[in-house]
């Protein structure tokens, strides 16, 4: 597209540090840190019911750990802010394994005061088992697999296990009649406001969005900005098993808008009310693939800047692919076959115990970035994936060309805001920046 920010992002040749993209990320996320630690210094010192009071803080606590978990993940080396920050304030970077570590102590004493479970009026907050899931996933991205395991066993077969269970349909968790079911882990809020001017909730003298923009910026040509755009090759990735009734995987469908979306064609597969055919035709977006999962296509024809579209962060369906993956990593692969079952079976394919029995363990983590691929696309977590399996690197250009000018050691990660380093002399650029 025409955002040269953007395309040079994507090629891994950014040159300024101040771009929005990344450095407003930065600063938002800190935005967050701060507000969160605003809530832990200060809720102690209130006069309410001490219940109540813990709750908060706790919630206060996952999502500090929330924001560090990515700015640790997009950035590597985050200063650790843990009280309300004062002017005079210049922080040095943490190193990657002190932001994890901060991560993991946030949610593990937020856990002892988190519910498993809200009323209907509080759905959104945190819950343990949001915690647990968190926890999880910190622990795996640093194949620290025995405390990861641990982790997501609360959800898989302790204390937690009866409050998750996958959707029959898949689809189930991308629409918005079916918000907060039974897979959602932890799910990002969004309503309609006809009245908002901004989605920039800083701006405290403007009515805020509390929809989400993104539907206007993924949704495909005619329709939104397409800038949800995907690989071609992800849906060769769905096409290679059918399911055990023979059919297309559903799943493929349901995160993707493409030509073949409906297996009879492009004058079955509808986008937006018509026809991929009558929309795009023979031209140059013929062979478009555009992500699906956060766009309102199932009821509506057109997008807009409030969708009210909640984002599934953490779904059951993705712990169960991440405890299989740490049991795998201890050795434990016999053992993880189950939970992959219960994934493939939802979506109709055959068991993986059935279609590939006996793997090893670098046998069965291959077929895990397969399964992960296929179950969670357009989801937001395949950087996270790429960069735990040690996968990030130019040969991946050969799916993906933009990754030709990808450096290792030094595109794993965003740079730092220059603005930031400028103000900070205890703070430091990422390697090779």
């Amino acid at each position: 597209g025409g955002d040269g920010g953007l395309n040079n992002l994507m090629r891994f040749n950014q040159t300024n540090y101040n771009d929005g993209l990344t450095a407003d990320t930065w600063q938002t996320l800190y935005v967050g840190v701060f507000r969160a630690n605003q809530v832990i210094a200060n809720v102690p010192n209130i006069t309410m019911n001490e219940t109540t009071k813990k709750r908060i803080i706790a919630e206060a606590k996952f999502l500090r750990a929330l924001f560090y978990f990515n700015l640790t993940l997009y950035y590597g080396r985050p200063p650790l802010m843990l009280a309300p920050s004062q002017p005079k304030d210049v922080p040095r970077n943490a190193t990657t394994t002190e932001a994890y570590a901060q991560v993991a102590k946030d949610l593990t004493e937020a856990i002892v005061d988190l519910p498993v479970s809200y009323p209907a009026i509080d759905l959104g907050r945190a819950t343990r088992g949001a915690a647990y899931a968190l926890l999880g996933k910190t622990y795996l991205q640093q194949r620290m697999y025995q405390q990861a395991a641990d982790a997501f066993a609360y959800l898989v077969t302790g204390a937690g296990a009866s409050t998750y269970t996958l959707t029959a349909d898949y689809r189930d968790n991308f629409i918005i009649t079916k918000e907060n079911n039974s897979e959602s882990i932890f799910e990002i809020q969004f309503n309609e406001n006809v009245n908002e001017n901004t989605d920039d909730d800083v701006n405290e003298g403007a009515i805020n969005n509390t929809g989400t923009s993104i539907a206007q910026f993924f949704a495909p040509p005619g329709v939104g900005f397409s800038d949800g755009g995907a690989r071609r090759w992800v849906v060769d990735e769905f096409l290679q098993e059918r399911t055990v009734a023979n059919a297309q995987d559903p799943r493929l469908a349901a995160s993707f808008i493409f030509n073949n979306a409906n297996p009879a064609g492009p004058t079955a597969t509808i986008v937006y009310g018509q026809t991929f055919q009558s929309r795009y035709g023979n031209g140059p977006d013929a062979n478009g693939v555009w992500f699906r999962k956060l766009l309102n296509d199932h009821w509506k024809n057109q997008e807009g800047f409030r969708s009210p579209n909640n984002y599934r962060l953490i779904r059951y369906a993705d712990v169960l692919l991440m405890y299989a993956e740490a049991l795998n990593g201890l050795n434990r692969t016999a053992e993880a076959y189950p939970y992959v079952d219960r994934v493939r079976q939802r979506a109709g394919l055959a068991t993986l115990t059935a279609a590939k029995p006996g793997l090893n363990q670098a046998q069965f983590l291959t077929q895990l970035k397969h399964e992960r691929v296929t179950e969670l696309a357009g989801e937001g977590w395949r950087w996270a994936d790429l960069q735990r399996w040690g996968d990030l690197s130019p040969a991946l250009a050969t799916r993906d060309a933009d990754f030709t000018g990808f450096i290792v050691g030094k595109h794993e990660v965003y740079p730092i805001p220059q603005g930031d380093i400028d103000l900070n002399s205890n703070l430091t650029q990422n390697p090779k920046y």
